[in-house]
């Protein structure tokens, strides 16, 4: 007699998680992942955004679901444009799927010249005042992001300016999901106000917008537990499972 076909077992969907300009893993500390789903975490070190989105392709095998804040979740929507298929669910945040405008560029320059002159400091100040809900960050978490900002570096830093202005419109790619969507904002975010995410929403065929009143752009440190509830929510109606082969084989009779 031939051997019974082989078993499977649920496997929780892994999370491939993506942070934003000047922003490493620590951005994820207080966010409450569910338990059993692999987490892997992106750093952006390309100068592009079709590489870094090829970068996020390759972490795992398979599906994954997606989260992603500000420049995390445009390199998700690049991935998205090129694979569909493999995004399994989408969790954006403090984000923009509209093509650069004039005076982003002029900004990048602007940031990017200081730090070849090896003006990091001052760079890094520039861009602390669009992080968090004005009219000042929460206490400490001002020097928490100067600290971050340079973990990341001046070279990934560099990297990071020159990605951006290699993006381009991706709303239109967003009506390719095949997944369900949650876009989380903070109503008081001066770098990506509520009418970016209202866009994207639309956008995306199954998505559910939800608005943190009273936050800005570092939603993962300002409201970690509304990050949380946001990755829980888009995990149950992912159905959170896919079957992999059983590792255990039965006999053959």
């Amino acid at each position: 007699m031939s051997a019974p076909a082989r078993k499977t077992v649920p496997r929780p969907l892994p999370l491939v998680v993506v942070p934003g300009m000047l922003c490493d893993e620590s951005l994820w500390s207080e966010v409450v992942f569910p338990e059993g789903h692999e987490v892997h975490h992106l750093s952006l070190t390309k100068p592009d955004i079709g590489a870094l989105a090829e970068d996020l392709l390759s972490v795992v095998s398979g599906p994954f679901a997606l989260v992603g804040l500000s420049l995390g979740a445009i390199v998700g929507f690049e991935a998205l444009r090129r694979a569909p298929e493999r995004i399994a669910g989408l969790c954006v945040m403090s984000t923009n799927a509209g093509a650069p405008r004039p005076e982003q560029y002029a900004s990048w320059r602007g940031l990017d010249a200081l730090i070849a002159a090896g003006r990091f400091d001052e760079a890094v100040e520039q861009t602390l005042p669009g992080m968090f809900a004005l009219p000042a960050p929460p206490r400490g978490q001002a020097s928490r992001y100067r600290d971050m900002a340079h973990r990341v570096g001046r070279e990934a830093a560099r990297a990071q300016l020159a990605a951006q202005a290699t993006r381009t419109d991706a709303l239109g790619a967003l009506g390719d999901a095949r997944c369900p969507g949650v876009v989380l904002h903070g109503t008081r975010d001066a770098l990506c106000p509520p009418r970016f995410h209202r866009d994207v929403a639309r956008a995306l065929p199954d998505a559910r917008l939800r608005a943190v009143p009273g936050a800005g752009h570092l939603l993962p440190w300002e409201r970690p537990e509304a990050v949380s509830e946001a990755v829980r929510d888009l995990l149950d109606r992912t159905g959170a499972a896919r079957p992999v082969p059983s590792s255990a084989t039965p006999p053959a009779a």
